[in-house]
Protein backbone atom coordinates (compact mmCIF):
# COMPACT_ATOMS: atom_id res chain seq x y z
CA UNK A 1 0.00 0.00 0.00
CA UNK A 2 1.12 3.24 -0.94
CA UNK A 3 -0.41 6.08 1.13
CA UNK A 4 0.01 10.14 0.67
CA UNK A 5 -1.89 12.80 1.97
CA UNK A 6 -3.28 16.06 0.83
CA UNK A 7 -4.88 18.94 2.32
CA UNK A 8 -8.15 19.12 1.99
CA UNK A 9 -8.56 22.91 0.92
CA UNK A 10 -5.81 22.17 -1.80
CA UNK A 11 -8.16 19.54 -3.81
CA UNK A 12 -11.34 21.79 -4.29
CA UNK A 13 -13.52 18.24 -2.88
CA UNK A 14 -15.08 19.90 0.45
CA UNK A 15 -16.95 22.92 1.74
CA UNK A 16 -15.36 25.54 3.31
CA UNK A 17 -16.90 24.87 6.68
CA UNK A 18 -16.21 21.59 6.62
CA UNK A 19 -12.65 22.59 6.32
CA UNK A 20 -12.62 25.06 8.59
CA UNK A 21 -14.12 22.64 11.15
CA UNK A 22 -11.01 20.74 9.89
CA UNK A 23 -7.99 22.83 10.57
CA UNK A 24 -9.41 25.48 12.06
CA UNK A 25 -11.80 24.97 15.42
CA UNK A 26 -10.21 28.36 16.86
CA UNK A 27 -12.19 30.23 14.71
CA UNK A 28 -15.25 28.20 15.64
CA UNK A 29 -14.95 28.64 19.68
CA UNK A 30 -18.58 30.39 20.19
CA UNK A 31 -20.25 27.33 18.74
CA UNK A 32 -18.17 24.56 20.11
CA UNK A 33 -16.94 23.03 23.70
CA UNK A 34 -13.36 23.48 22.99
CA UNK A 35 -11.19 22.49 20.00
CA UNK A 36 -9.98 19.04 19.10
CA UNK A 37 -6.80 17.72 19.84
CA UNK A 38 -4.99 15.25 22.00
CA UNK A 39 -4.81 17.74 25.01
CA UNK A 40 -8.89 18.53 24.71
CA UNK A 41 -9.89 15.24 26.13
CA UNK A 42 -8.57 15.83 29.60
CA UNK A 43 -10.94 18.59 30.26
CA UNK A 44 -13.57 16.85 28.51
CA UNK A 45 -13.10 13.86 30.67
CA UNK A 46 -13.43 16.10 33.87
CA UNK A 47 -17.08 17.70 32.36
CA UNK A 48 -18.24 14.41 31.41
CA UNK A 49 -17.69 13.02 34.56
CA UNK A 50 -19.04 15.46 36.75
CA UNK A 51 -22.40 14.93 34.97
CA UNK A 52 -22.66 11.11 34.07
CA UNK A 53 -23.99 9.39 36.74
CA UNK A 54 -23.68 5.92 38.08
CA UNK A 55 -27.55 5.53 37.25
CA UNK A 56 -26.75 6.69 33.84
CA UNK A 57 -24.09 4.22 33.45
CA UNK A 58 -26.35 1.18 34.80
CA UNK A 59 -29.02 2.35 32.80
CA UNK A 60 -26.92 2.81 29.37
CA UNK A 61 -25.59 -1.14 30.30
CA UNK A 62 -28.52 -2.82 31.08
CA UNK A 63 -30.31 -1.50 27.71
CA UNK A 64 -26.69 -3.01 25.91
CA UNK A 65 -27.24 -6.71 27.77
CA UNK A 66 -30.45 -6.51 26.35
CA UNK A 67 -29.60 -5.93 22.99
CA UNK A 68 -27.00 -8.12 22.53
CA UNK A 69 -28.66 -11.39 23.76
CA UNK A 70 -29.94 -12.04 20.37
CA UNK A 71 -26.51 -11.98 18.68
CA UNK A 72 -23.19 -13.77 19.07
CA UNK A 73 -20.01 -11.30 19.65
CA UNK A 74 -17.10 -11.83 21.15
CA UNK A 75 -15.55 -11.17 24.71
CA UNK A 76 -14.29 -8.09 24.18
CA UNK A 77 -17.56 -6.36 23.09
CA UNK A 78 -19.11 -7.80 25.95
CA UNK A 79 -15.75 -6.08 28.19
CA UNK A 80 -16.47 -2.86 27.07
CA UNK A 81 -19.77 -3.46 27.47
CA UNK A 82 -19.49 -3.98 31.34
CA UNK A 83 -16.17 -1.44 31.31
CA UNK A 84 -19.09 0.96 30.72
CA UNK A 85 -20.25 0.79 34.39
CA UNK A 86 -16.91 2.17 35.39
CA UNK A 87 -16.48 5.95 36.24
CA UNK A 88 -13.25 6.27 34.08
CA UNK A 89 -14.97 4.50 31.07
CA UNK A 90 -16.03 6.74 28.08
CA UNK A 91 -17.13 6.58 24.75
CA UNK A 92 -16.20 7.64 21.40
CA UNK A 93 -19.53 7.98 19.07
CA UNK A 94 -20.17 7.89 15.23
CA UNK A 95 -23.26 7.30 14.00
CA UNK A 96 -25.26 6.61 10.76
CA UNK A 97 -28.14 5.75 8.90
CA UNK A 98 -29.28 2.33 8.61
CA UNK A 99 -28.06 2.08 4.69
CA UNK A 100 -28.47 -1.14 2.76
CA UNK A 101 -25.51 -3.52 3.30
CA UNK A 102 -23.29 -0.31 5.31
CA UNK A 103 -24.39 1.41 2.17
CA UNK A 104 -21.64 4.40 0.85
CA UNK A 105 -17.98 3.23 2.11
CA UNK A 106 -17.59 5.76 4.57
CA UNK A 107 -19.93 4.04 6.33
CA UNK A 108 -16.94 1.90 7.02
CA UNK A 109 -14.16 4.43 7.34
CA UNK A 110 -16.10 6.68 9.88
CA UNK A 111 -16.39 3.52 12.09
CA UNK A 112 -12.71 2.65 12.00
CA UNK A 113 -11.83 6.04 12.36
CA UNK A 114 -13.64 5.95 15.79
CA UNK A 115 -12.12 2.34 16.82
CA UNK A 116 -8.58 3.76 15.56
CA UNK A 117 -9.27 7.03 18.11
CA UNK A 118 -10.17 5.12 20.65
CA UNK A 119 -7.00 2.98 20.84
CA UNK A 120 -4.65 6.35 20.36
CA UNK A 121 -6.76 7.78 23.36
CA UNK A 122 -6.17 4.27 25.55
CA UNK A 123 -2.54 4.89 25.04
CA UNK A 124 -2.37 9.02 25.85
CA UNK A 125 -4.84 8.54 28.79
CA UNK A 126 -3.94 4.62 30.22
CA UNK A 127 -5.73 5.98 33.49
CA UNK A 128 -9.04 5.78 31.32
CA UNK A 129 -10.93 3.52 29.11
CA UNK A 130 -12.30 4.55 26.15
CA UNK A 131 -15.08 2.70 23.91
CA UNK A 132 -15.70 3.11 20.27
CA UNK A 133 -19.52 3.45 20.00
CA UNK A 134 -21.39 3.39 16.42
CA UNK A 135 -24.90 5.28 16.48
CA UNK A 136 -27.70 3.41 14.67
CA UNK A 137 -30.13 6.21 13.64
CA UNK A 138 -32.70 3.95 13.29
CA UNK A 139 -35.35 5.92 14.05
CA UNK A 140 -34.89 8.56 10.38
CA UNK A 141 -37.93 8.00 8.32
CA UNK A 142 -36.14 8.93 4.85
CA UNK A 143 -36.65 5.83 3.11
CA UNK A 144 -34.90 7.33 -0.07
CA UNK A 145 -31.64 7.95 1.01
CA UNK A 146 -31.48 4.21 2.25
CA UNK A 147 -33.30 1.85 -0.03
CA UNK A 148 -30.61 1.65 -2.72
CA UNK A 149 -26.70 0.30 -2.41
CA UNK A 150 -23.98 0.64 -5.82
CA UNK A 151 -21.91 -2.56 -5.95
CA UNK A 152 -19.84 -2.61 -9.09
CA UNK A 153 -21.58 -0.73 -10.89
CA UNK A 154 -25.11 -1.42 -10.22
CA UNK A 155 -27.51 -0.05 -7.87
CA UNK A 156 -29.78 -2.28 -6.63
CA UNK A 157 -32.84 -1.08 -4.92
CA UNK A 158 -35.36 -2.24 -2.41
CA UNK A 159 -38.86 -1.27 -3.20
CA UNK A 160 -41.85 -1.49 -0.37
CA UNK A 161 -44.47 0.34 0.71
CA UNK A 162 -43.84 0.29 4.57
CA UNK A 163 -43.65 3.63 6.13
CA UNK A 164 -42.25 5.58 9.11
CA UNK A 165 -38.74 4.44 11.31
CA UNK A 166 -36.89 2.66 9.24
CA UNK A 167 -35.27 0.59 11.35
CA UNK A 168 -38.38 -0.49 12.12
CA UNK A 169 -39.32 -2.28 8.28
CA UNK A 170 -39.93 -6.06 8.09
CA UNK A 171 -36.98 -7.09 5.66
CA UNK A 172 -38.61 -10.30 4.15
CA UNK A 173 -39.01 -8.12 1.11
CA UNK A 174 -34.99 -7.66 1.08
CA UNK A 175 -34.82 -11.43 -0.11
CA UNK A 176 -34.52 -10.75 -3.47
CA UNK A 177 -32.02 -7.73 -3.37
CA UNK A 178 -29.76 -10.41 -1.23
CA UNK A 179 -30.21 -13.16 -3.82
CA UNK A 180 -28.72 -10.29 -6.24
CA UNK A 181 -25.83 -9.03 -4.04
CA UNK A 182 -24.47 -13.02 -3.76
CA UNK A 183 -24.55 -13.11 -7.46
CA UNK A 184 -21.28 -10.84 -7.35
CA UNK A 185 -19.73 -13.70 -5.46
CA UNK A 186 -20.52 -16.79 -7.23
CA UNK A 187 -16.94 -17.52 -8.13
CA UNK A 188 -15.97 -17.25 -4.60
CA UNK A 189 -18.92 -19.51 -3.02
CA UNK A 190 -17.01 -19.85 0.50
CA UNK A 191 -16.02 -16.19 0.56
CA UNK A 192 -16.48 -14.05 3.58
CA UNK A 193 -19.37 -12.29 2.15
CA UNK A 194 -21.62 -15.05 1.67
CA UNK A 195 -21.04 -15.48 4.87
CA UNK A 196 -21.35 -12.36 6.45
CA UNK A 197 -24.66 -11.98 4.45
CA UNK A 198 -25.99 -14.75 6.91
CA UNK A 199 -25.51 -12.09 9.63
CA UNK A 200 -28.06 -9.86 7.60
CA UNK A 201 -31.38 -11.17 9.87
CA UNK A 202 -33.66 -9.90 12.38
CA UNK A 203 -37.49 -9.47 12.61
CA UNK A 204 -36.76 -5.81 11.09
CA UNK A 205 -34.00 -3.54 9.53
CA UNK A 206 -32.76 -2.17 12.80
CA UNK A 207 -32.00 -5.56 13.95
CA UNK A 208 -30.45 -7.36 10.68
CA UNK A 209 -28.54 -4.24 10.51
CA UNK A 210 -27.18 -4.39 14.55
CA UNK A 211 -26.05 -8.02 13.48
CA UNK A 212 -24.81 -7.23 10.73
CA UNK A 213 -22.55 -4.39 11.78
CA UNK A 214 -21.74 -6.17 14.34
CA UNK A 215 -20.50 -9.32 13.09
CA UNK A 216 -18.16 -6.98 10.61
CA UNK A 217 -16.62 -4.76 13.90
CA UNK A 218 -17.26 -7.07 16.71
CA UNK A 219 -13.22 -8.22 16.54
CA UNK A 220 -12.34 -4.61 16.92
CA UNK A 221 -14.42 -4.58 20.61
CA UNK A 222 -17.73 -1.77 18.28
CA UNK A 223 -20.67 -1.39 20.86
CA UNK A 224 -23.78 -0.62 18.52
CA UNK A 225 -26.32 1.69 20.21
CA UNK A 226 -29.83 1.69 18.78
CA UNK A 227 -31.63 4.84 20.21
CA UNK A 228 -34.73 3.06 19.41
CA UNK A 229 -35.04 1.85 23.19
CA UNK A 230 -37.77 2.36 25.88
CA UNK A 231 -35.21 2.54 28.62
CA UNK A 232 -32.82 4.79 27.10
CA UNK A 233 -36.00 7.06 25.84
CA UNK A 234 -37.03 7.30 29.66
CA UNK A 235 -33.51 8.71 29.96
CA UNK A 236 -34.48 11.30 27.94
CA UNK A 237 -37.71 11.88 28.84
CA UNK A 238 -37.41 15.11 31.06
CA UNK A 239 -35.19 17.17 27.77
CA UNK A 240 -38.60 15.96 25.28
CA UNK A 241 -40.89 17.49 28.36
CA UNK A 242 -38.66 20.31 28.10
CA UNK A 243 -39.24 20.86 24.43
CA UNK A 244 -42.99 20.37 24.75
CA UNK A 245 -43.43 22.65 26.90
CA UNK A 246 -41.45 25.80 25.64
CA UNK A 247 -40.04 24.94 22.57
CA UNK A 248 -35.95 25.76 23.88
CA UNK A 249 -34.37 23.94 20.66
CA UNK A 250 -36.24 26.35 18.43
CA UNK A 251 -34.84 29.35 20.36
CA UNK A 252 -31.71 28.06 20.91
CA UNK A 253 -30.57 27.15 17.43
CA UNK A 254 -31.99 30.73 16.02
CA UNK A 255 -29.76 32.42 18.13
CA UNK A 256 -27.17 30.33 16.81
CA UNK A 257 -28.08 30.60 13.17
CA UNK A 258 -28.16 34.25 13.34
CA UNK A 259 -24.47 34.70 14.27
CA UNK A 260 -23.43 32.23 11.77
CA UNK A 261 -25.35 33.92 9.13
CA UNK A 262 -23.51 37.35 9.91
CA UNK A 263 -20.86 35.41 9.91
CA UNK A 264 -21.61 33.91 6.18
CA UNK A 265 -21.69 30.70 7.46
CA UNK A 266 -24.11 28.29 4.99
CA UNK A 267 -26.52 26.85 7.49
CA UNK A 268 -27.44 22.90 7.71
CA UNK A 269 -30.54 22.83 9.30
CA UNK A 270 -33.32 24.79 10.13
CA UNK A 271 -34.94 23.77 13.52
CA UNK A 272 -39.54 23.54 13.91
CA UNK A 273 -41.15 24.77 16.57
CA UNK A 274 -41.10 21.40 18.08
CA UNK A 275 -37.96 18.92 17.01
CA UNK A 276 -39.64 16.00 18.11
CA UNK A 277 -41.83 13.56 16.08
CA UNK A 278 -44.18 11.36 17.06
CA UNK A 279 -43.75 7.61 16.40
CA UNK A 280 -46.48 4.95 15.77
CA UNK A 281 -45.71 1.75 13.89
CA UNK A 282 -45.73 2.81 10.43
CA UNK A 283 -45.67 6.34 10.90
CA UNK A 284 -43.21 9.23 12.11
CA UNK A 285 -45.32 12.14 12.09
CA UNK A 286 -43.82 15.91 13.30
CA UNK A 287 -45.57 17.47 16.42
CA UNK A 288 -46.72 20.89 14.94
CA UNK A 289 -47.91 23.99 17.22
CA UNK A 290 -51.72 24.42 17.75
CA UNK A 291 -53.76 26.91 19.26
CA UNK A 292 -55.08 23.75 21.94
CA UNK A 293 -51.98 21.98 22.33
CA UNK A 294 -50.41 19.87 19.05
CA UNK A 295 -51.43 18.67 16.09
CA UNK A 296 -50.15 15.50 14.93
CA UNK A 297 -50.83 14.14 11.13
CA UNK A 298 -53.12 10.89 11.89
CA UNK A 299 -53.86 11.53 15.49
CA UNK A 300 -55.09 15.05 15.07
CA UNK A 301 -55.17 17.74 17.98
CA UNK A 302 -53.23 16.62 21.19
CA UNK A 303 -53.64 18.39 23.95
CA UNK A 304 -50.86 19.54 25.80
CA UNK A 305 -51.76 17.41 29.37
CA UNK A 306 -52.37 14.55 26.89
CA UNK A 307 -49.29 14.74 24.89
CA UNK A 308 -47.37 14.82 28.12
CA UNK A 309 -48.93 11.85 29.68
CA UNK A 310 -48.42 9.84 26.91
CA UNK A 311 -44.25 11.02 27.05
CA UNK A 312 -44.62 9.43 30.77
CA UNK A 313 -46.28 6.22 29.82
CA UNK A 314 -44.23 5.32 26.73
CA UNK A 315 -41.79 7.48 25.65
CA UNK A 316 -40.54 4.97 22.70
CA UNK A 317 -43.37 6.99 20.77
CA UNK A 318 -41.34 10.46 20.54
CA UNK A 319 -38.87 10.41 18.37
CA UNK A 320 -35.83 13.02 18.23
CA UNK A 321 -35.43 15.47 14.98
CA UNK A 322 -31.83 16.21 13.71
CA UNK A 323 -32.11 19.19 16.44
CA UNK A 324 -32.67 17.10 19.33
CA UNK A 325 -30.79 13.76 18.30
CA UNK A 326 -27.29 14.91 19.01
CA UNK A 327 -28.77 15.87 22.20
CA UNK A 328 -30.31 12.40 22.81
CA UNK A 329 -27.37 10.57 22.16
CA UNK A 330 -24.93 12.94 24.55
CA UNK A 331 -27.68 12.15 27.40
CA UNK A 332 -27.14 8.84 27.45
CA UNK A 333 -23.81 8.02 26.46
CA UNK A 334 -20.77 9.24 28.96
CA UNK A 335 -19.29 10.29 25.34
CA UNK A 336 -16.56 12.36 25.09
CA UNK A 337 -16.06 13.46 20.85
CA UNK A 338 -18.17 13.04 18.04
CA UNK A 339 -16.98 12.30 14.36
CA UNK A 340 -18.67 12.43 11.28
CA UNK A 341 -18.33 13.86 7.74
CA UNK A 342 -17.72 17.52 7.09
CA UNK A 343 -21.76 18.28 6.35
CA UNK A 344 -22.84 16.22 9.44
CA UNK A 345 -20.52 18.49 11.75
CA UNK A 346 -21.39 21.35 10.00
CA UNK A 347 -24.76 21.03 11.67
CA UNK A 348 -23.34 20.39 15.15
CA UNK A 349 -21.96 24.18 15.31
CA UNK A 350 -25.57 25.05 15.59
CA UNK A 351 -26.25 23.12 18.36
CA UNK A 352 -24.34 24.35 21.49
CA UNK A 353 -27.30 26.54 22.97
CA UNK A 354 -29.32 23.21 23.40
CA UNK A 355 -26.76 21.69 24.99
CA UNK A 356 -26.32 24.56 27.33
CA UNK A 357 -30.37 24.83 27.53
CA UNK A 358 -30.09 21.63 29.87
CA UNK A 359 -26.67 21.93 30.91
CA UNK A 360 -24.69 19.07 29.12
CA UNK A 361 -21.29 19.07 27.87
CA UNK A 362 -21.18 19.49 24.27
CA UNK A 363 -18.73 17.06 23.19
CA UNK A 364 -15.50 17.31 20.88
CA UNK A 365 -16.40 17.39 17.04
CA UNK A 366 -13.63 15.69 14.21
CA UNK A 367 -14.10 15.39 10.63
CA UNK A 368 -13.92 12.24 9.76
CA UNK A 369 -11.23 10.87 7.91
CA UNK A 370 -11.54 10.78 4.11
CA UNK A 371 -10.18 8.43 1.50
CA UNK A 372 -9.91 8.08 -2.02
CA UNK A 373 -8.66 4.36 -3.44
CA UNK A 374 -7.19 4.37 -6.43
CA UNK A 375 -7.52 0.78 -8.07
CA UNK A 376 -4.64 -1.01 -9.52
CA UNK A 377 -6.31 -0.66 -13.51
CA UNK A 378 -7.15 2.80 -12.57
CA UNK A 379 -3.08 3.35 -11.46
CA UNK A 380 -1.91 1.27 -14.34
CA UNK A 381 -3.72 4.33 -16.68
CA UNK A 382 -2.35 7.17 -14.68
CA UNK A 383 1.25 6.02 -15.45
CA UNK A 384 0.46 5.42 -18.74
CA UNK A 385 -0.89 8.86 -19.57
CA UNK A 386 1.30 10.62 -17.28
CA UNK A 387 -1.28 11.55 -14.60
CA UNK A 388 0.02 11.86 -10.60
CA UNK A 389 -1.65 11.71 -7.74
CA UNK A 390 -1.69 15.23 -7.31
CA UNK A 391 -2.94 16.13 -10.49
CA UNK A 392 -5.93 13.84 -10.50
CA UNK A 393 -7.69 16.47 -8.48
CA UNK A 394 -7.80 19.33 -11.14
CA UNK A 395 -11.04 19.47 -13.03
CA UNK A 396 -11.09 17.09 -16.03
CA UNK A 397 -10.99 19.74 -18.91
CA UNK A 398 -8.08 21.19 -17.01
CA UNK A 399 -6.66 17.78 -17.49
CA UNK A 400 -7.20 17.30 -21.46
CA UNK A 401 -5.69 20.86 -21.68
CA UNK A 402 -3.00 19.87 -19.93
CA UNK A 403 -2.27 16.72 -21.43
CA UNK A 404 -2.94 17.91 -25.24
CA UNK A 405 -0.15 20.96 -24.61
CA UNK A 406 2.38 18.78 -22.72
CA UNK A 407 2.04 16.09 -25.75
CA UNK A 408 1.75 18.48 -28.41
CA UNK A 409 3.95 18.73 -31.24
CA UNK A 410 6.16 22.35 -30.89
CA UNK A 411 3.76 23.93 -33.35
CA UNK A 412 1.30 23.83 -30.64
CA UNK A 413 3.83 25.56 -27.75
CA UNK A 414 2.32 28.46 -27.41
CA UNK A 415 5.44 30.45 -25.34
CA UNK A 416 7.22 31.96 -28.51
CA UNK A 417 4.28 33.13 -29.79
CA UNK A 418 2.49 34.71 -26.79
CA UNK A 419 6.49 36.28 -26.23
CA UNK A 420 6.14 37.47 -29.65
CA UNK A 421 2.49 39.01 -29.50
CA UNK A 422 3.43 40.87 -25.78
CA UNK A 423 6.13 42.86 -28.03
CA UNK A 424 3.92 43.45 -30.65
CA UNK A 425 0.93 44.70 -28.46
CA UNK A 426 3.56 46.80 -26.72
CA UNK A 427 5.32 48.23 -30.15
CA UNK A 428 1.57 48.88 -31.73
CA UNK A 429 0.47 50.53 -28.47
CA UNK A 430 3.18 52.92 -28.17
CA UNK A 431 3.29 53.52 -31.87
CA UNK A 432 -0.86 54.72 -32.07
CA UNK A 433 -0.32 56.87 -29.10
CA UNK A 434 2.79 58.28 -30.23
CA UNK A 435 1.27 59.59 -33.65
CA UNK A 436 -1.93 60.92 -31.76
CA UNK A 437 -2.61 60.11 -28.02
CA UNK A 438 -6.24 60.25 -28.23
CA UNK A 439 -6.13 57.31 -29.88
CA UNK A 440 -4.84 55.69 -27.07
CA UNK A 441 -8.91 53.86 -26.12
CA UNK A 442 -8.41 53.01 -29.58
CA UNK A 443 -5.33 51.08 -29.55
CA UNK A 444 -6.24 49.14 -26.54
CA UNK A 445 -9.66 48.05 -28.27
CA UNK A 446 -7.65 47.20 -31.08
CA UNK A 447 -5.03 45.06 -29.56
CA UNK A 448 -8.32 43.30 -26.71
CA UNK A 449 -9.91 42.41 -30.61
CA UNK A 450 -6.10 40.98 -31.67
CA UNK A 451 -5.66 38.72 -29.34
CA UNK A 452 -9.67 37.50 -29.47
CA UNK A 453 -8.36 36.09 -32.81
CA UNK A 454 -5.27 34.30 -31.80
CA UNK A 455 -7.02 32.76 -28.31
CA UNK A 456 -9.36 31.78 -31.29
CA UNK A 457 -6.88 30.59 -33.42
CA UNK A 458 -5.44 28.64 -30.34
CA UNK A 459 -8.29 27.01 -29.26
CA UNK A 460 -8.91 25.68 -32.75
CA UNK A 461 -5.53 24.29 -33.11
CA UNK A 462 -5.86 22.49 -29.57
CA UNK A 463 -9.04 21.12 -30.86
CA UNK A 464 -7.68 19.68 -33.56
CA UNK A 465 -4.88 18.40 -31.28
CA UNK A 466 -7.50 17.25 -29.11
CA UNK A 467 -8.71 14.96 -31.96
CA UNK A 468 -5.53 12.95 -32.39
CA UNK A 469 -5.69 11.82 -28.73
CA UNK A 470 -8.84 11.03 -28.45
CA UNK A 471 -8.63 7.57 -26.88
CA UNK A 472 -6.31 8.91 -24.25
CA UNK A 473 -8.55 11.56 -23.21
CA UNK A 474 -11.18 9.48 -23.12
CA UNK A 475 -8.91 7.16 -20.34
CA UNK A 476 -8.44 10.60 -18.52
CA UNK A 477 -12.65 10.82 -18.58
CA UNK A 478 -13.05 6.98 -17.61
CA UNK A 479 -10.41 8.18 -14.85
CA UNK A 480 -12.06 10.67 -13.48
CA UNK A 481 -15.22 9.48 -13.66
CA UNK A 482 -14.29 6.04 -11.75
CA UNK A 483 -12.33 7.86 -8.75
CA UNK A 484 -14.79 11.00 -8.79
CA UNK A 485 -18.52 9.39 -9.30
CA UNK A 486 -20.44 12.42 -10.63
CA UNK A 487 -17.94 14.91 -9.57
CA UNK A 488 -17.85 13.81 -6.09
CA UNK A 489 -16.10 11.27 -3.48
CA UNK A 490 -15.83 8.37 -4.60
CA UNK A 491 -16.64 7.17 -0.90
CA UNK A 492 -20.11 9.15 -1.31
CA UNK A 493 -21.24 6.45 -3.57
CA UNK A 494 -19.01 2.73 -3.99
CA UNK A 495 -20.39 0.34 -1.55
CA UNK A 496 -17.20 -1.19 0.56
CA UNK A 497 -17.96 -4.82 -0.91
CA UNK A 498 -17.33 -3.27 -4.43
CA UNK A 499 -13.40 -3.73 -2.69
CA UNK A 500 -14.40 -6.98 -1.90
CA UNK A 501 -13.97 -8.71 -5.18
CA UNK A 502 -12.26 -11.58 -3.94
CA UNK A 503 -14.58 -12.48 -1.50
CA UNK A 504 -12.39 -11.58 1.13
CA UNK A 505 -13.56 -8.66 4.07
CA UNK A 506 -11.38 -8.83 6.68
CA UNK A 507 -8.10 -8.31 4.84
CA UNK A 508 -9.55 -5.35 3.02
CA UNK A 509 -11.23 -3.91 6.67
CA UNK A 510 -7.92 -4.22 7.92
CA UNK A 511 -6.62 -2.30 4.93
CA UNK A 512 -8.45 0.74 5.49
CA UNK A 513 -7.87 0.29 9.32
CA UNK A 514 -4.19 0.46 8.63
CA UNK A 515 -4.54 3.42 6.73
CA UNK A 516 -6.65 5.50 9.17
CA UNK A 517 -5.01 8.74 10.28
CA UNK A 518 -6.77 9.03 14.46
CA UNK A 519 -5.66 12.99 14.75
CA UNK A 520 -5.46 13.77 11.11
CA UNK A 521 -7.26 16.18 9.30
CA UNK A 522 -6.22 15.47 5.48
CA UNK A 523 -7.41 13.35 2.86
CA UNK A 524 -5.88 10.57 2.47
CA UNK A 525 -4.82 8.37 -1.07
CA UNK A 526 -4.29 5.07 -1.28
CA UNK A 527 -2.95 3.52 -4.26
Amino acid sequence: MEKSTFNRESTRLFTEISNRISYKQDSLLEYINQPFSKEAFANQIKSKSTQFTTEKRNTLVNSLKVAYKSVSTENKVIENINSLQQENTFTITTGHQLSLFTGPIYFIYKILHVIRLTEDLNKIYPENKFIPVFWMASEDHDFEEIQSVFLFNKTLKWETEQKGAVGRFEIDSLDPIIDDFKTFFLNHPESEVIDLLKSFQGKNLGRATFSLVNTLFKSFGLVIVDGDDLELKREFAPTMEKELKSQFSFNAVNRSSEKLKNENIKLQITPREYNLFYLGVNSRERIQPHSDGYFIEGKGIVSQEELLLNLKNDPSSFSPNVVLRPLYQETILPNLCYLGGGGEMAYWIQLKGVFNEIDCVFPLIQVRNSILQIDGSSLKKMNTIGLTVESIFKDIDELKKQYVLTNSSEELNFTNLDSSFADFSSTLSKQIIQIDPNLHSFASSEIIRIEKQILSIKQKLIKTEKGKHEQILNQIEQIKNRLFPNGGMQERSMNFFSLCSDGQVTKHLEYIYNSIEPFGNDLIVLN
